[in-house]
């Protein structure tokens, strides 16, 4: 095992951790009310192909990790873990451009009005209910995984193995499945981006 990088604090971690998360959530939330009306010369739907590929990426990174720390190759695992928190924070500068500069789309709606006519509903039938579902999902816990992560990196970050061993039997399937349906949603929902 490697020795702690960080000096134990839980209170310290716990605020930082939680306001954090908190503040990450309550942006994110209101990108939703928010479009910027700017014309940057380029295509600002190449921040979500960014996000697939980032996510793609950190899906890679978490199963290399995975397998080393399950060959006891602890500094290759500590390595491939930070450079996917460090891909995660990319990602989120990453989508808080996305969505302040092109808003969102509408799954279904390929005459690009804003709106899901019956006949584009028709055109798409159960694919949209199953869109939903991930889409839904990956939100979901794409809002709950972040101070897991956060945790479970401070507990590796400070040689409490055991407790990062328990945390990352949620995390790591969790950050996973997010990291995994990323790409998913973005393959998914491109063909309505205007």
């Amino acid at each position: 095992m490697l020795p702690a990088s960080l000096t134990k604090n839980d209170k310290k971690a716990y605020w930082l951790i939680g306001i954090f998360s908190v503040v990450v959530f309550s942006v994110v939330v209101l990108l939703g009310k928010f479009q910027l009306e700017v014309d940057l010369g380029f295509d600002v739907h190449i921040f979500a192909a960014a996000n697939a590929f980032i996510n793609a990426t950190i899906a890679i990174l978490l199963v290399a990790a995975l397998w080393a720390v399950k060959n006891k190759q602890y500094a290759l695992h500590k390595k491939l873990m930070l450079a996917a928190l460090v891909l995660s924070v990319l990602f989120l500068v990453s989508y808080i451009a996305h969505h302040l500069l092109a808003g969102e789309a509408k799954f279904g709606d390929s005459n690009h009005d804003g709106l899901v006519d019956e006949q584009e509903l028709m055109a798409v039938g159960n694919t949209r209910l199953i869109y939903f579902i991930i889409l839904i999902s990956h939100i979901f816990l794409a809002a709950i995984i972040l101070p897991f992560i956060l945790f479970t990196a401070y507990r590796a970050l400070t040689a409490e193995y055991t407790l990062h061993k328990k945390l990352a039997k949620i995390t790591w399937p969790l950050w996973l499945y997010v990291a995994v349906t990323g790409p998913v949603v973005y393959w998914m929902i491109h063909p309505y981006y205007r």
